[in-house]
């Protein structure tokens, strides 16, 4: 038997989806996501997004994302939109809108654009930030309101974080540029013992007050050329920290995703999602 599959990216952050009723039972997906993501023996992905259709009452399909080191992440901003994209290009949905359930909550997607087969632009709501220490989580000895520019220490130095939940915990370190080794600082601070359940770590460099620039070390990946809910605690905590407004181009590697953080604390994101190839996993 083999397991049928698409492959999508966002900016370069790509996803293998895969409709869970395509998946044997008896096939853990911590396993399944470690094997078919792997960059040299497996199919090569950041993740993979599984989709259960759902009744339509609450919301239209389930998606539970796994990263590559088998963990569960609960959201992707990228990952859930690939995901919804493989839906349009299989034809199982055409309408305009889209809700999908996470763990973090239901995700309200819906279709700019169809650049050609395969290959669109959405917006989604994603959900409200959350900003307490608890929330987070991140390790304090007093009950914050905000994580701003609170000091982790680590073993290459100490480094003054701002962190938010939004959907994962993100922490940010603003910089004047990136000539600085954020890798070997992003893979100290995603697992230091201040973030209970790890962290997404992101570099932040503030063009002006509708532009920043990102590089990002993913929990459970590693270096990723985008991310959406990089991309949105990045752009939700430097409007926090007052340098930049509550819309913003977060720029990557990988593209810009556009952020806007309304007055009633919903977060929007628009970006892309193309198809790369489908293909079948051996079972």
């Amino acid at each position: 038997m083999s397991i049928p599959f698409c492959k999508f990216h966002g900016f370069g952050n790509d996803y293998i989806v895969i409709e869970s009723q395509n998946i044997p039972a008896e096939l853990s997906l911590s396993d399944l996501a470690k094997d078919i993501c792997h960059r040299n023996t497996g199919a090569g992905a950041d993740g993979i997004a599984v989709l259960t259709p759902l009744d339509g009452e609450e919301a239209d399909y389930q998606c539970e994302i796994i990263n590559p080191d088998g963990s569960v992440a609960g959201f992707s901003g990228n990952g859930t939109r690939n995901a919804v994209a493989y839906l349009y290009y299989k034809g199982h949905w055409d309408q305009h809108a889209l809700r999908l359930r996470m763990n973090t909550g239901i995700k309200n997607f819906t279709l700019i654009e169809r650049l050609s087969e395969g290959h669109y632009w959405f917006e989604a709501e994603i959900g409200k930030p959350k900003f307490t220490n608890r929330e987070i989580p991140f390790r304090s000895d007093i009950e914050l309101e905000t994580v701003v520019y609170q000091n982790v220490n680590a073993a290459s130095g100490i480094y003054p974080v701002c962190a938010v939940n939004v959907g994962n915990p993100v922490a940010c370190l603003f910089v004047s540029d990136f000539d600085i080794d954020w890798r070997g600082i992003g893979r100290e601070l995603e697992a230091n013992p201040a973030f209970p359940e790890k962290a997404n770590i992101v570099f932040v460099r503030v063009i002006d007050k509708e532009n920043i620039e990102l590089r990002i070390w993913e929990r459970g990946v590693g270096e990723t050329s985008s991310s959406g809910t990089c991309c949105s605690g990045a752009a939700v905590l430097s409007s926090l920290v007052g340098l930049t407004s509550r819309t913003v181009s977060a720029i990557t590697e990988g593209g810009t995703t556009e952020v806007y953080w309304r007055a009633d604390d919903e977060i929007l994101i628009t970006g892309r999602s193309d198809l790369v190839y489908c293909g079948e996993w051996p079972d």
